[in-house]
């Protein structure tokens, strides 16, 4: 298999085509990826998310391989990997039936093509000017919080321990705020981003532990989970643009309190 994708690539690099062409072979390449996790026993599940968000990794680099340079190396390649160890996990919690799973895999192809073009959008704009970037940093966002729920959706879901919630909630969540919080300024460092992601995971997977003790279901603590972590991010980009007016706070507050009141009411104490 790895010796025919080899032998794609090369001639797809003959044949000249077009950036937009190559996003959606991977795209393609990737959902069919994904419809073959179905394909193998349970035991092996495991293996082949993680084949799958490796095959991920290489396809990326080699979609962004010209601009791809300094610190892009690890921005760009973080949120489509996830992407597809998020929904591949979380695709095993859906019912056993094609019926359910194919318009999730339609899903995961739209999702994935959107974010490949977003990335591509920050490896250029790095370079000149794109007036799309405003764009993709909106799309960059929302399809973070996509992954961002759908990976703590699968955390919670395994029922581990409190102490391993809070750390790979920690974890996930600061390899989500990187890019992210990166996205504003496109910079050639990242020591602020660092800084502001680490306290915003921090917060996430404080929030994890105590929900880990929390009567609440899980789907509806993940929702929590991944507001809080829009309420923050969106807030900390504000920040970085110089725009988090009184406005925005407000608009921020309102989201957080309207989830939280619902978190509340499906509580039982």
């Amino acid at each position: 298999m790895i010796k025919n994708l080899r032998e794609l690539i090369k001639k797809i690099r003959k044949a000249g085509v077009s950036k937009r062409t190559q996003l959606v072979l991977v795209t393609v390449i990737l959902s069919f990826g994904l419809m073959a996790t179905q394909l193998v026993s349970f035991e092996d599940r495991e293996k082949m998310i993680l084949g799958l968000s490796l095959l991920t990794l290489i396809l990326s680099v080699w979609a962004f391989r010209e601009n791809l340079k300094g610190i892009k190396w690890l921005i760009l390649l973080i949120l489509p990997p996830l992407f597809s160890a998020a929904v591949g996990l979380f695709y095993f919690l859906l019912p056993v039936r094609w019926l359910t799973r194919l318009p999730f895999i339609i899903l995961f192809a739209l999702g994935m093509y959107a974010l490949l073009l977003t990335e591509n959008i920050y490896n250029v704009a790095t370079e000149r000017t794109i007036g799309l970037l405003k764009v993709a940093q909106s799309v960059g966002l929302l399809v973070t919080l996509i992954i961002c729920f759908l990976l703590i959706e699968t955390i919670l879901s395994f029922h581990l321990a409190a102490f391993l919630n809070f750390i790979f909630t920690f974890v996930f969540c600061f390899l989500l705020t990187l890019p992210s919080l990166w996205s504003v300024r496109l910079g050639e460092t990242i020591k602020k981003e660092i800084i502001y992601g680490g306290l915003i995971s921090l917060c996430l997977g404080e929030l994890a532990l105590i929900f880990s003790f929390w009567p609440v279901k899980i789907t509806m603590e993940a929702l929590f989970l991944t507001t809080v972590f829009y309420v923050l991010v969106g807030g900390t980009q504000q920040y970085l643009q110089g725009r988090l007016f009184k406005k925005a706070v407000n608009e921020f507050l309102t989201v957080f309190l309207i989830v939280f009141f619902l978190l509340l009411l499906t509580t039982t104490w």
